[in-house]
């Protein structure tokens, strides 16, 4: 799609995105705008596998996101977790406060100790809440399972099990961890 025969890898890297640039409409669907431009690639075999990712993002208004930055210093870490607690209060997530202030606790101690600083915490509310906690290190956290002897080796393991889902991506800087927790708990039906 992109490298063929006729053009170079940045040529065709370039006529995808004006190509999508003129497909990509609010009135117009994704599934759409797949098909359309898959059409428009003719008849010929590609000389590779194709994988077309489509999304449609939204922005968030200001109130459904707060953010910090805070030092190198594990003495921030009560700061972040109070932080956190005033912004759940003021969003009326109070029943979050605990859960959450132990993850920020976790994720700004790692980061802290780990990584350094500074160390961007990030609160996003809307269908779920997220916690995002940035550091300068490009270093994946790995989940393990701590022997009983073992004084630390639990903070990931403690994190997948209070949240709903969490992971990590990579900046141009350091790495963000994240993770989700429902907004309301669900009925056991729903589980």
């Amino acid at each position: 799609m992109i490298a063929r025969d006729d053009r170079d890898l940045d040529a065709g890297t370039r006529w995808l995105a004006n190509y999508l640039a003129t497909l990509c409409r609010a009135d117009r669907s994704l599934h759409d705008i797949g098909r359309v431009l898959m059409a428009d690639l003719g008849d010929a075999p590609p000389r590779d596998d194709m994988t077309l990712l489509l999304a449609r993002v939204r922005a968030l208004s200001a109130e459904h996101t707060t953010s910090w930055e805070f030092p190198a210093d594990p003495a921030v870490v009560t700061d972040a977790r109070q932080a956190t607690a005033r912004q759940l209060a003021d969003w009326g997530l109070d029943e979050l406060a605990f859960t959450t202030e132990l993850v920020v606790s976790e994720l700004v101690t790692n980061a802290i100790r780990y990584a350094g600083g500074p160390v961007g915490l990030r609160l996003i509310r809307k269908n779920v809440l997220v916690c995002e906690v940035t550091d300068p290190s490009n270093t994946q956290p790995r989940l393990r399972r701590a022997r009983t002897t073992d004084e630390g080796g639990r903070g990931l393991f403690l994190i997948a099990q209070l949240t709903t889902r969490w992971g990590s991506r990579y900046g141009q800087s350091g790495k963000t961890i994240w993770t989700e927790q429902l907004l309301t708990t669900p009925k056991p039906s729903e589980l």
